[in-house]
């Protein structure tokens, strides 16, 4: 029997979009049988172009003639329910406590948990279900005191940076990087396993730099040889001669050679504050992440076959941060900061 059916323009362009853009698969496949059909083609050539059976687009056509488009997305196909649903909560639980290294792992251990086999396919479906993902592990230093950290970060520098946002202060994150003239191994998209030469020697460029918080300017001390307090003091001397017009705080770290009198005098006499971070705290110093994109952009998997050209290159970066670089780090350099609860994997 045929069927008649009359689409609207209004009603295509539906079609048109629910076909690519509906969340749902099947919902998209009935949409481009009643696309194809709203063309005028034949029923048995609609079922051949969307690769389904003569009897399903009729019956799709008949779902859309008793109730229109909510008939149509109404999903009601059979979806079998996995036996491991009953178990969910009790997986989860295990898994929240002991993550899986290896969709193997989890396979196994939902195997002993369940007594229910399963394919690596089918648990990763299920993990994925349960909301987890294969994440990169991170690092909390051993010694830091996550509670000291998130009372740092909403007493002190909060307030200091939204003093700063404002015009009303000026804070600058400080911290010194030693680049060091060696091979940095990187990724690289290449058609066989690429070789990078290692530079002879180990000479080192020492860079003590003060960023903005807000403008994301750098002020730097750099040498050859080694950072100290009369580096720190050459800085504080740098900071000044800004002629900012308001208070200048530093957030810095526990540096011995930053804590010394020399330093902490100058500063005094200068008015600049001397914060420091907590112990073991660089996840609250925002220029830890210009060091990461400095290496990065400057020394992974690049060969500099020179002292010169390396130490060129790592200022030439340095200088920019506020100009050429400045697209990238505005979205690298953002003032949220990451504050660890209790390290959640515990000795073996």
């Amino acid at each position: 029997m045929t069927l008649h059916i009359t689409f609207t323009e209004a009603e295509q362009h539906i079609f048109n979009y629910e076909r690519y853009h509906h969340p749902d698969p099947h919902i998209q496949r009935k949409m481009e049988v009643l696309w194809l059909k709203s063309h005028g083609l034949d029923t048995d050539l609609v079922a051949q172009l969307a690769d389904v059976c003569p009897n399903t687009a009729r019956t799709y056509f008949k779902d859309y003639q008793a109730g229109g488009l909510d008939q149509i997305k109404a999903n009601n196909a059979y979806r079998p329910e996995s036996e491991l649903v009953p178990h969910q909560p009790t997986l989860e639980a295990y898994f929240r406590r002991h993550p899986p290294a290896t969709i193997k792992e989890a396979a196994a251990k939902i195997k002993e948990l369940t007594g229910i086999e399963r394919k690596e396919t089918q648990v990763r479906a299920f993990l994925k279900a349960l909301g987890m993902q294969c994440r990169k592990v991170g690092m909390l230093p051993a010694k830091a005191d996550p509670d000291e950290q998130a009372e740092f970060k909403t007493h002190k520098l909060e307030p200091r940076l939204a003093e700063a946002q404002t015009g009303q202060r000026a804070v600058f994150f400080v911290d010194a990087a030693h680049f060091v003239l060696a091979p940095f191994l990187g990724f690289l998209w290449c058609f066989e396993r690429l070789f990078i030469k290692a530079p002879a020697g180990r000479h080192r460029f020492n860079v003590l730099g003060a960023l903005n918080a807000i403008t994301h300017e750098l002020v730097m001390v750099t040498n050859d040889t080694y950072i100290n307090a009369e580096s720190v003091c050459e800085l504080l001397l740098k900071l000044t001669e800004l002629n900012l017009g308001v208070p200048i705080t530093l957030v810095l770290d526990n540096a011995r050679y930053q804590k010394c009198a020399l330093v902490q005098d100058l500063a005094k006499s200068r008015n600049i504050e001397l914060l420091f971070l907590p112990a073991y705290s660089p996840n609250l110093n925002l220029i830890e992440r210009l060091w990461k994109f400095v290496k990065k952009q400057c020394l992974y998997s690049i060969y500099y076959p020179d002292f010169a050209s390396f130490k060129q290159a790592l200022t030439t970066c340095l200088s920019q941060t506020n100009t050429t670089h400045k697209h990238a780090l505005d979205s690298l350099l953002t003032l949220k900061f990451q504050v660890f609860k209790k390290a959640q994997i515990v000795p073996a």
